[in-house]
């Protein structure tokens, strides 16, 4: 997928998510929830679990030398363990 030009946004027909072209090559991409995150993040959380060449290749995110490096960090974390106490039974 050809770069998008500094100032303008593209929207992913997959994901819908919109990539605004930096100077630079930093993409800012703008998700439904939360902040804006990089590409990386975008692919960490998203891109590469298409698994169809249709797929991949309507993605505006599968460049490589575009996205690049993901960090520990653009991945969704685990969620947090919860304990919940034992309830007494009824009657006891």
């Amino acid at each position: 997928m050809a770069e998008i030009p500094p100032g303008t946004r593209q929207r992913c027909s997959l994901c819908q998510v919109e990539i605004q072209g930096m100077v630079g090559g930093n993409d800012l991409v703008h998700f439904s929830q939360g902040g804006p995150g990089t590409r990386a993040k975008l692919w960490a959380r998203v891109c590469q679990y298409l698994r169809t060449g249709e797929q991949q290749a309507q993605c505006l995110n599968q460049d490589a030398s575009q996205r690049g490096t993901v960090q520990q960090s653009d991945y969704f974390a685990e969620a947090p363990i919860i304990e919940i106490p034992p309830t007494a039974a009824p009657g006891a």
